[in-house]
Order: structure tokens, then C-alpha cells, then sequence
């Protein structure tokens, strides 16, 4: 495996492959347990797929039971764990380890229920971003966070990684839209967090699950909020001569208090690529075009639809088409949507990039990625939810060239230093994983992350579930200020202790 530096192989626990493999298959009957190297190659990496690795047993199990089981098997025997979904993640969350079973929840894929009274849906993790949606959409509603990759998302990946998609904008990311779930902890215990109701009483425990990245809990059951469907949506795209203006006009747009439902920005290399692969119908002669849904009434619909027109001109838009179908509006996003695989058909391969400014500084981190992708000799594709300041830059190059992926990671690594050097974050929807993982110390200190480590080791003491990602370096809880008692004697015993 290239690159990363991850927990060494448990010898013992390699030695004893063969008797877990059996256990396994007890635990999971019948064709829940994969385990030849043919098979388990297409679960060794997600789909940062720059980085691959297989592990030492793949279990698919179909009950929560199943699950309780397993992970108790484990947490007994110093097993660790790495949980999977659909395998979507952009960051290597779902990356297996040498010595780690892979715990696939793909076979959890039933709605449980449909609750309109209440507005939700309880659903089990493997179910799509998508599928909760159709389940629902006969009867005019809608499950509204909506990633690129929403045909094949599972909901549970969702909530590890708290997605978002182009609509997050207005209706929020995945913890603004889930109010429930069941999970199983590191020892086999199944507990429920929140429920139908709006506030739980309490520590907000379901907050930290939402984008906790496979290292708390497996999630077994997820209830959602879902909405009601617009009664009117219509989409405008505005292309511009420069990127800079495209992003003062989307700080206009939020500035002037308008909320459209989506905001997507694509620069030119992602709408040549996009508009070759789909023929949405995109201007090739801009060097950035903004798509801008508004959503709501009809009159006030059509109210935001001048007003944001009106934004665009002054900010020197060279063309502006307003959708007049349904259709239309669909073939709008549709471009947008499929831009990261339509950017696959112009270079060998892409690295793909998730960190999030302050808007307002949009300008700035667009030169700065021009200057970047000019010292890296590497050019770069740019795709993002521009009302929240989302980046998604894609980094080409071709990895059968020698030194090529190294100098994509460092690029992207100083593109996401740049993002916290203006007041930004990391990740905005795509979480740490491996490929942020050694830049946490760009954001935290040590204090933070040790505060944040403990909220792990409550969880799960042994640090057997997904170790190696999201914090820089592997520690044990007790090195965590945990009282340490030798010979009867604390340290310092001489300090008053309560």
C-alpha cells in the first residue's frame, strides 16, 4: 500500500486467521463471509482508490444481532474492525486493514417504515441516499441531502461521513436531516440514539455519531426527516468571464439574503468535461458557470429569479439561461452531477479534494489554486457547493507516471492548508479518513486532539474499531491523562484527588 503509514499487522492475530474465519462463518451462516483473495479484491479500498489494501476477512452480516455478535467475537479477542457502506468514501474512511475484519453492511437494505404524520422514514444502513427518496416520492416527498454519488451512497455511510450534496445549502447536510439511529457499540451492546421526536434529552451523543467516521459505533438503523417536494423549482446558469467574478456574484446573492435551494460552481475544465459527457447544453465560452435553484411559492420563485439576474449582470455575467421545464432544470444538474466521472474521461486519473472557506474568501483560493496547480505542474478541475464555500478541486495527473500521485497528494495538501489559512476547515462533507488524516495538526492542537481522542476511547476503549484514521497518531486511551495506580501509589500523591 503507497504512501500512508498505518498500524502494524497484530502477528497474532494473522496467525489466527484460519480460526477466525471459521468463527466468523458461525456467527454469519451461509454466503456472509468472504475470505479467498480473488473475492475480497473488490472490497480493498473505497473510492480514494489511490490507496488499497486487503483485509483479512470480508463479513457481510444481515441482522443486528449478527452485528452484536461480531464485534462482542472482537472486542474479546483484540480483533479489529473496519465498518463499510457502499464504499463511496472519497477519503479512505473505509480503507480495510491487513489484520482487520471488514464489516460490510450492505446487506442491511430494507425501509422499515414510512411515517408521514411524523414527516420520517426509518431505514436500514444499506439503503441508498437515493432509494429513501423513491420510497417516498409518489406521495410528493423527498429525502433532500443529496451527494454526486446518491445512486449508490448507503444512508449509513451518510451519517458516518454527515454528507451533504448541491441542495445542503438551504436544507442542511446529513446531522440537519437525521433524528434517529441504532448502533452497536466496540462490546456488542445495541443502544438508540434520538428518535421521531425533534430534541433528546442529555449530551447530543447523536451529534457526535453524525460524521464520527466508523470509529464509535456501527450504525444499524437510521431514521430521517423527509420534505415535502417545492411547488415550484427552477434553476438558472450563469456563466461568467473569470472565476473571481462567479464567486462575488454568489457572495451577492447570500449577501442579499437570498437562500437559493442549490448553488453549484464549475470552472472551465469541469464544464468542457461535463458539457462533453452529458450535453446539458453548458457555454463553453466562460470560465466559470453558476448554477443557482430557487424554490418555494411560484410568485416568489419568480421574485428571486429577477433579483438574482439582476446580481449576476452587475457582476459582469456574459449569459444567463433560466430553466422553462422540469426537464430543463434536471438537465441543468444533471451536468453538475456527473462532473466527477466526466472529469475521469479527460485525465487518467484525478485526486479529488474536499475542504470548505469562508465565501467571501472564494476569490483568493481560486488564484491560490491557479499558483498552486502552476508550481505542481499539474492542472486541476474545479467543482463546488459555492453557497457554502464547499471546494471539491479535482488534481490531474497519471499515476503510471513515476512521482506524478505524490505530487497530486502534496498538492492537495496545500490546498486544504491554504482553506484553513483563510478561516476554513478541512472537509466539508467528505471527512478525514487517511487522506486528511496528518494534516489534523494544521487545525488542532495537540490539546484538541487529545480532547477529541477521548470522546474514542469512551466509545470504544481498545481502539479496535477503524484505527488509522482521522487522528495523526495512534495512541492508547491510558496515555490519556487516565489516573495510572503503580503499587498501590498514584504519581504525585501528594495533590488532593476528588
Amino acid at each position: 500500500m503507497s504512501g500512508i503509514a498505518m498500524p502494524k499487522p497484530d502477528a497474532a492475530t494473522l496467525a489466527r486467521r484460519a480460526e477466525i474465519v471459521a468463527d466468523m462463518r458461525i456467527i454469519v451462516p451461509g454466503e456472509g463471509v468472504v475470505d479467498t483473495v480473488h473475492e475480497m479484491r473488490a472490497f480493498e479500498s473505497d473510492g480514494l482508490t489511490a490507496y488499497r489494501q486487503l483485509p483479512l476477512v470480508v463479513v457481510l452480516p444481515e441482522t443486528v444481532a449478527q452485528v452484536s455478535r461480531l464485534l462482542k467475537y472482537c472486542n474479546d479477542r483484540g480483533i479489529r474492525v473496519v465498518p463499510r457502506g457502499s464504499g463511496t468514501s472519497l477519503s479512505g474512511g473505509a480503507l480495510p486493514l491487513e489484520d482487520a475484519v471488514l464489516l460490510v453492511m450492505s446487506r442491511f437494505n430494507r425501509i422499515l417504515e414510512i411515517d408521514y404524520p411524523n414527516r420520517t422514514v426509518t431505514a436500514q444502513p444499506g439503503v441508498t441516499n437515493l432509494g429513501i427518496t423513491h420510497a417516498v416520492e409518489q406521495d410528493g416527498f423527498y429525502y433532500a441531502p443529496d451527494p454526486s454519488s446518491q445512486i449508490a451512497c448507503s444512508i449509513g455511510g451518510n451519517v458516518a461521513e454527515n454528507s451533504g450534496g448541491v441542495h445542503c445549502l438551504k436544507y442542511g447536510l446529513t446531522a440537519n436531516n437525521v433524528l434517529g439511529i441504532e448502533m452497536v457499540l466496540m462490546n456488542g451492546e445495541v443502544v438508540r440514539l434520538g428518535g421521531k421526536h425533534l430534541d433528546a434529552e442529555g449530551y447530543d451523543l447523536l451529534g457526535a455519531m453524525t460524521g464520527s467516521e466508523g470509529l464509535l459505533g456501527v450504525v444499524t438503523e437510521v431514521t430521517v426527516r423527509i420534505l415535502k417536494k417545492p411547488e415550484t423549482a427552477r434553476a438558472l446558469l450563469i456563466g461568467f468571464p473569470t472565476s473571481e467574478q462567479g464567486g462575488q456574484c454568489v457572495a451577492d446573492i447570500i449577501g442579499a439574503g437570498i437562500i437559493p435551494g442549490g448553488m453549484e460552481m464549475m470552472d472551465r475544465p469541469a464544464i468542457h468535461a461535463a458539457e462533453d459527457f452529458v450535453h446539458a447544453g453548458y457555454p463553453l465560452d466562460v470560465e466559470a458557470l453558476l448554477i443557482v435553484e430557487l424554490d418555494g411559492p411560484a410568485t416568489e420563485v419568480d421574485h428571486l429569479i429577477a433579483a438574482v439576474e439582476a446580481i449576476a449582470h452587475r457582476n459582469g455575467s456574459t449569459t444567463c439561461r433560466i430553466s422553462q421545464s422540469e426537464e430543463e432544470r434536471l438537465t441543468f444538474w444533471a451536468g453538475r452531477k456527473a462532473a466527477f466521472p466526466a472529469v475521469g474521461r479527460i485525465s487518467p486519473d484525478y485526486y479529488c479534494m474536499d475542504g470548505t472557506i469562508p465565501r467571501k474568501e472564494l476569490p483568493r483560493v481560486l488564484a491560490g489554486m491557479r499558483e498552486l496547480s502552476e508550481h505542481y505542474g499539474l492542472g486541476v478541475a474545479n467543482v463546488f457547493h459555492a453557497g457554502d464555500g464547499n471546494l471539491h478541486p479535482l488534481i490531474l495527473y497519471d499515476a503510471n507516471k513515476p512521482g506524478e500521485l505524490e505530487k497530486a497528494e502534496e498538492f492537495g495538501a496545500d490546498i486544504l492548508r491554504l482553506c484553513v489559512k483563510v478561516g476554513g476547515v478541512l472537509t466539508g462533507e467528505h471527512g478525514v479518513g487517511v487522506e486528511k488524516r496528518d494534516l489534523m495538526p494544521e487545525m488542532f492542537n495537540e490539546i484538541d486532539l487529545d480532547q477529541q481522542m477521548r470522546v474514542k476511547c469512551a466509545f470504544d476503549p481498545n481502539h479496535l474499531l477503524n484505527p488509522g484514521k482521522v487522528f495523526p497518531q495512534l495512541r492508547r486511551c491510558a496515555e490519556l491523562g487516565r489516573m495510572h495506580v503503580h503499587r498501590g501509589q498514584v504519581a504525585f500523591p501528594d495533590i488532593p484527588r476528588f
